[in-house]
């Protein structure tokens, strides 16, 4: 099986760096299209190089803590972790700002837009595949070295040990929580850091230069332009990158930990878990992520080797449940190998052998339809978007409102898709079987996030054409891909929430079975009780936080994107030459603007993640944790569902009135102007508050069960011997 996994990691590979190459050779254009897209790379490297410094620091102090607090191979996996998940952004931003230029240039020598497709496809598919590369050869790594070489696999090792300081776990689930957790840290300060950057300077640029001073988006003379462009690579490729490695290696790590707890704490039960099922539980997830990651490879590869047409809604679905399909075929056949002939029903698999691929399809079908929902609530192809536009004919106020109302309205379905999913999913195989919905959620996620990232090269891709003044023709290609790169996006963001809702119940799970001692036979019917105080209160605290966490990343915009606004104003007062094409603005200090912003803001919202559930569990114990998570996780689903939709349906509400849809309100309309208040009211909603949610919800999921072992023992609830009843 191993054999299969390292295929699938260079088979992900090997067409990344082709693809990336392939791009590479293409031609950049003019001098003045290679100038600015330079000046963008430049800029999306010199922040990374800043936040890097900072997560060096954090990254460091962690490492010393696992090392010292839970064990030395904790401390290595984590570093494997942040890694990973840093080299999938960076790849990610690299390939964004070589490829934006090329797909520019394609668009301007073809006028074709299948053709311009190919070219984003192209270099969206390399921060997919390197996303699925990455995590697989994270995850085979810890496998090998710490599963197999220092024997954390065999049955002797599943057992519960105690560290110098007297805490106990597993060994092998705290060595893949901690690459888990390396992976989540990554992913939050890019989702954050880069999140807080990108719509500083999106927000700063509409608000003065399409509103104020009437020129056209990426208009060469508003000076927030570039560092907009280079917001589009630093948040929505790099912290896109290692968001959905980060919840990749996330829903994975749920069913190894849970796979782990279950055959502990059966082992004298009436019929326990076998060794050999056990072996295969923990290693199925694995596997079944390798099977999707080479159907995605085959998806990526339709699109690329074919030729395409000039419907790139079309071509992005096809590529998409061409990887879908397949992952469904293999996973079945391969469910069927591992598990055939074997005694199932201690692991609580209802339909025999199948029952773990009857959950993951479940996952597959439900992360589809929650995609499909969030397309119908962001495109214009669909009424809700289209009545957001209308709205704007009343002005601005009416644009918001409307635009709450369809991002409130799109979380019902969505949850409800969510909540068959998990009893239909437990029915099959339990707790394991939610799991494996989450990880078949995510299972195709190198397809999913090819076609994500293409939206941000087209949107660069625009901007470029835009401030290298070329044919209006090349902007209205772009437009179009990147309108259609903004419901992708959604449905990309719809398919971390799904997936992050299900590793958190699972996670949930093995948080609680972490309390369980040999021998204790209902471990894995452990049950919180929701109106025992401490639980309750922590239901209510947990619901809190992610509205205080959202809280502060969207002021964390408002005031960068306040000092952009006071920036673009003083240089156009300054200098009136600017906005007549005389003068060049001064990209550089919005640049720094956006940057200094970011990684002073980035800070704190990190934080919260990690300390929230060790210091109330140091105070108030498991229990509390427990109600906490839960309340966490409820909360945080709909928030960032919510946000994800409306910041969509205000984005492309937007996009609409420029096509011409609404007669005589074109752009520089007052309708137009309205619509764009609405998308820069969205813009913190959609591209930072709402993907980072699924992040939180994990990190703190996994920090939870890395430190119960402590805060379960140690807490000054029971230091005080205070009973609360």
């Amino acid at each position: 099986m191993y054999g299969f996994i390292i295929i699938a990691v260079l088979f992900a590979c090997a067409v990344a760096a082709y693809n990336f190459y392939a791009v590479k050779k293409r031609d950049s254009g003019t001098e003045l299209m290679t100038e600015i897209a330079g000046a963008i790379q430049e800029g999306a490297d010199a922040f990374l190089s800043q936040e890097f410094k900072l997560i060096l620091k954090v990254v460091s102090a962690l490492i010393i803590i696992l090392a010292v607090v839970v064990s030395w191979y904790t401390a290595v996996a984590f570093l494997i972790g942040t890694i990973m998940s840093w080299a999938a952004g960076m790849v990610g931003m690299k390939i964004a700002t070589t490829a934006n230029v090329r797909v520019s240039n394609e668009a301007r020598k073809t006028k074709n837009l299948g053709a311009t497709l190919k070219v984003a496809f192209q270099g969206g598919s390399v921060m997919g595949l390197c996303v699925g590369g990455f995590a697989l050869l994270g995850i085979l790594i810890v496998y090998l070295v710490f599963g197999n070489l220092l024997g954390q696999l065999s049955s002797e090792s599943l057992v519960i040990t105690t560290n110098w300081l007297g805490i106990s776990f597993i060994p092998f689930t705290m060595t893949v929580s901690g690459y888990a957790l390396g992976c989540s840290i990554i992913a939050m300060f890019n989702r954050v850091g880069g999140g807080i950057y990108t719509k500083a300077a999106d927000m700063g640029a509409d608000l003065v230069g399409k509103t104020e001073a009437n020129i056209p988006e990426d208009d060469p003379r508003n000076p927030a332009t570039i560092a907009d462009n280079v917001g589009d690579n630093v948040g929505d490729v790099a912290g896109l990158g290692s968001d959905l490695l980060e919840s990749f290696v996330g829903s994975i790590v749920a069913g190894v930990t849970l796979a782990c707890y279950m055959y502990y704490t059966q082992l004298h039960a009436a019929n326990p878990v076998s060794e050999k099922l056990a072996s295969r539980l923990i290693l199925y997830p694995v596997v079944f992520a390798a099977i999707g990651t080479i159907a995605s490879v085959i998806g990526v590869l339709y699109l690329i080797l074919k030729k395409v047409s000039n419907n790139p809604h079309r071509e992005l679905n096809i590529s998409t449940w061409t990887a879908a399909f397949l992952t469904v075929v293999g996973g079945g056949f391969l469910t069927y190998f591992m598990f055939n002939g074997m005694d199932v029903v201690a692991a609580n698999f209802r339909v025999g052998a199948l029952s773990p691929w009857f959950s993951a399809v479940l996952g597959i079908v439900s992360g589809i339809l929650i995609g499909m929902l969030a397309e119908y609530y962001t495109s214009d192809n669909f009424k809700p978007t289209r009545e957001v536009a209308k709205a704007s004919l009343e002005g601005p106020a009416l644009t918001i409102t409307k635009g709450m109302a369809v991002g409130m309205s799109s979380t019902f379905a969505p949850v409800a898709v969510l909540a068959f999913t998990i009893i239909a999913a437990n029915y099959f195989a339990g707790i394991y079987g939610v799991t494996m919905a989450a990880i078949g959620m995510l299972s195709f996620v190198a397809a999913t996030v090819s076609v994500d990232t293409y939206g941000p090269i087209a949107d660069n891709a625009g901007g470029i054409s835009e401030m290298a003044k070329l044919d209006p023709e090349v902007r209205k290609i772009t437009d179009k891909l990147d309108s259609v790169g903004n419901t992708t996006a959604a449905i990309g963001k719809g398919f971390a929430i799904g997936s992050a809702a299900l590793a958190a119940l699972s996670l949930l799970a093995s948080f609680m079975q972490s309390q369980a001692g040999a021998g204790d036979t209902t471990g894995y019917d452990l049950l919180l009780n929701i109106i025992d105080p401490l639980a309750l209160a922590g239901v209510i605290f947990g619901a809190a936080l992610p509205y205080f966490f959202s809280g502060l990343l969207i002021d964390a915009v408002a005031k960068a994107a306040g000092k952009m606004v006071e920036e673009v104003r003083r240089q156009f007062k300054k200098d009136p030459k600017i906005l007549t094409g005389e003068s060049r603005p001064d990209y550089k200090t919005c640049i720094e603007i956006s940057s200094a912003g970011a990684l002073a803001e980035m800070k704190t919202p990190a934080f919260i993640s990690v300390l929230t559930p060790v210091i109330c569990g140091f105070i108030f114990g498991a229990n509390f944790v427990g109600g906490l998570l839960i309340g966490t996780t409820l909360s945080a689903i709909m928030l960032a569902l919510y946000t994800a939709n409306a910041g969509g349906a205000w984005d492309n509400a937007k996009k609409y009135i420029e096509t011409g849809a609404i007669e005589g309100n074109g752009k520089g309309s007052e309708t137009h102007k309205a619509a764009i208040i609405g998308d820069t009211v969205g813009d913190p909603l959609k591209d930072t508050v709402g993907p980072s949610l699924d992040i939180f919800i994990k990190i703190m999921s996994v920090v939870s069960l890395i430190a119960v072992s402590f805060f379960g023992k140690y807490n000054l609830i029971d230091l005080l011997k205070i009973t609360i009843k």
